[in-house]
């Protein structure tokens, strides 16, 4: 069985994404419901040396949408912006998956073979299109997504494995 590179990425981006933000829906009715502050989850990190649960949504857009515009520029470096309300991070999540929904197939098929280039600081590693998104930037798209996860359930959120696959593409 064949499959193309927009098979092997796009619907998974736009199915986490789903995920992540039913997710920021659920734990905005948590801190609601059990008078918390949404600060406190913006600010959560899971280890000392962890990036905030802020910087992990942050993430999930990079490492997807944003993941696509590198490949439209030939160089991706990533973005440490950081939204610091629920509704901010929603609306990134929101913007992220409407541009994933109106790529063409065509188009992120024509990436593969195209030489591109990840920037980061010092740090200057040298890819293929398809070798950057299935080998960098996809892993660090779950990676993302399931901090975010890690971080609702340790923080009381109750969530579970079904809330983090989101909408699964059965026939």
């Amino acid at each position: 069985m064949n499959i193309s590179l927009y098979q092997a990425t796009i619907p998974t981006y736009l199915q986490i994404i789903g995920s992540v933000i039913a997710l920021l829906n659920k734990a905005e009715i948590h801190c609601v419901s059990n008078q918390v502050s949404t600060d406190e989850l913006v600010q959560a990190r899971l280890a000392d040396d962890m990036l905030p649960f802020t910087f992990q949504i942050t993430s999930v857009c990079h490492h997807s949408m944003g993941a696509i515009e590198g490949l439209r520029k030939g160089v991706f470096s990533p973005d440490g912006t950081m939204l610091e309300e629920f509704g901010s991070l929603r609306d990134m999540l929101t913007t992220a998956q409407l541009a994933l929904e109106a790529l063409s197939e065509e188009e992120i098929n024509a990436f593969v073979g195209k030489p591109m280039r990840f920037e980061y600081g010092d740090i200057v590693e040298n890819y293929l299109a398809e070798e950057f998104l299935l080998s960098f930037s996809q892993p660090s798209f779950y990676f993302h997504a399931i901090t975010t996860y890690n971080i609702l359930r340790w923080k009381g959120v109750p969530v579970g494995k079904r809330d983090f696959l989101g909408q699964l593409r059965t026939t």
